[in-house]
């Protein structure tokens, strides 16, 4: 069986009672016609996108039916247009929209079967550091916040003591003179 909705709007100053006679004749039309009724709602008054037939409000009624025949909605249609409390109304069918659904589930469902199954396994934790800079906090150097250390300078390697020999040096005891630098007056 084929899916129809049958979406209508009425004039909202209709009268409750006769709403709900319009909406007796169609299921009492449906019915008689080898189909089945699967739900009706009633949305109440609305106000609509445009103005239709001066008027900016309208009653919305939504009544979702089954069918094998076509003739069947070509006669609903045919009523929505003859009576004057009808304003506008659409048929939509909705059982294909529901079986490229279905198609498209079921292929999905082939394709993960195909598919080998991936085994998640929990990676390891990664410690966070905390987000402000606490006494007990490490900070790696470079890091903004980092204590920034004075440069190392390395100093030259203490050249080995002189070894004394007899000749090279003078001895303790000897006294060296130098001359002084002339005087200048």
């Amino acid at each position: 069986m084929r899916i129809y909705e049958e979406l209508f709007i009425l004039r909202p100053d209709a009268v409750e009672e006769e709403i709900d006679a319009y909406i007796e004749q169609i299921k009492a039309l449906i019915v008689s016609s080898k189909g089945t009724v699967d739900k009706v709602e009633k949305w109440g008054v609305r106000k609509l996108a445009y103005r239709v037939e001066k008027r900016n409000e309208g009653f919305y009624v939504l009544i979702q039916f089954s069918t094998d025949t076509t003739a069947l909605v070509k006669e609903v249609e045919r009523r929505m247009r003859v009576t004057d409390s009808v304003m506008k109304w659409i048929t939509v069918r909705t059982d294909e929209a529901l079986k490229k659904l279905e198609k498209r589930k079921l292929k999905r469902d082939k394709r993960a079967k195909r598919k080998p199954q991936m085994v998640l396994t929990p990676a390891p934790a990664i410690p966070v550091a905390p987000a402000l800079p606490s006494e007990h906090a490490v900070i790696a150097p470079g890091q903004p916040g980092a204590p920034v250390a004075a440069p190392v300078v390395h100093a030259a390697p203490a050249a080995p003591a002189p070894v004394e020999t007899a000749d090279a040096a003078p001895a303790a005891s000897e006294t060296v003179e130098t001359a002084a630098p002339p005087a200048v007056e």
